[in-house]
């Protein structure tokens, strides 16, 4: 059968009307190229070109190859291109797992628009679930990258980058006596001891072992084991239960967003060990270019808010 080589000489001396002008565009000579046309026709048992004095005419068979001559060639062209981005991280298909509270993170939101636009041509995949299964996720390859606010252990060709750091703040019934009032600013922060009495609305432990664990150390600290009064799936499902009265909890700063009705939010005083992470977990030695171009992407804007943070703070200075 031809190979895509005949093609291509085929077509220039179509184009060209004309073989040795042809064989200038391929770099060819001329007799090399005749003889290439010549063992094309008797591939195809066809005469493709009847030939003149001063040049070469298509027959209608040569016409009709022509015309899949250049969708085949065009095919291939688009395919080679594809398959090059590929392999370059500029094509493909990359699942970003994230759990519940994690997109409410600008950092998000802000990654996913600026990995759209500067890789067009990959397919983002997002995914939401607990730590537990991202972490599964990633070991079963279903997963190519995680953002996760419990600690995962770098192991079992994991990796974790840490992204962000934010403090947690209170969120409370709005008609709880803590509550700051409507209309009245600058409340000051709670002290996590003001909270001891109070029934807490945790996120399930098996779903996110890190917040539940930095909860019940905090509370520690402060002099008190919660009493848990309910355990929520999600973390945004806890703040739907705090709405519903039935307890308090503690939550990232980047939910303050959610403005749900029947929920105050406070601040509490500054406490090193308690405050929300978000850290992007993937494989640590990744086959799939386009996820290594979204996790190399992902931790140098991390990079540049961190540096920019830093500077703006010294500016203040």
């Amino acid at each position: 059968m031809f190979d895509i080589r005949h093609l291509r000489y085929f077509l220039a001396v179509a184009e060209e009307g004309n073989v040795t002008r042809a064989a200038e565009q391929l770099g060819l000579q001329q007799p090399p190229l005749s003889q290439q046309i010549k063992a094309l026709e008797q591939e195809l048992d066809v005469q493709l070109f009847r030939r003149k004095p001063r040049g070469m005419e298509l027959t209608d068979a040569g016409r009709a190859l022509q015309v899949d001559a250049k969708h085949i060639l065009g095919h291939m062209a688009k395919a080679r291109a594809k398959v090059e981005r590929t392999a370059r991280g500029e094509q493909g298909n990359v699942v970003v797992g994230f759990t519940s509270s994690a997109p409410f993170h600008p950092f998000l939101p802000r990654l996913f628009r600026l990995f759209g636009e500067r890789f067009p041509h990959v397919s983002l995949t997002l995914e939401e679930h607990g730590t537990t299964e991202l972490v599964e996720g990633l070991r079963a390859e279903t997963i190519d990258a995680a953002f996760v606010r419990s600690p995962v252990a770098e192991s079992h060709g994991l990796s974790v980058h840490a992204i962000s750091i934010e403090p947690m703040f209170v969120a409370l019934p709005n008609n709880h006596p803590l509550a700051p009032v409507p209309g009245v600013d600058n409340f000051p922060p709670l002290a996590l001891e003001d909270l001891a009495d109070e029934p807490f609305i945790l996120y399930r432990r098996h779903t996110g072992p890190g917040f539940y664990d930095l909860i019940i150390a905090a509370c520690n600290r402060a002099g008190f084991t919660p009493k848990i009064a309910q355990e929520a799936p999600r973390l945004i499902s806890t703040l739907n239960l705090v709405a519903a009265g039935l307890g308090v909890t503690l939550a990232p700063e980047s939910l303050r967003s959610l403005q749900l009705e029947g929920v105050a939010y406070r601040s509490l005083k500054s406490d090193p060990g308690l405050t929300a992470p978000l850290n992007l977990a993937c494989r640590a030695v990744d086959h799939s270019a386009a996820a290594r171009r979204f996790v190399e992407m992902a931790r140098a804007e991390a990079r540049a808010t961190k540096a920019a943070k830093e500077d703006g703070g010294n500016n203040n200075a």
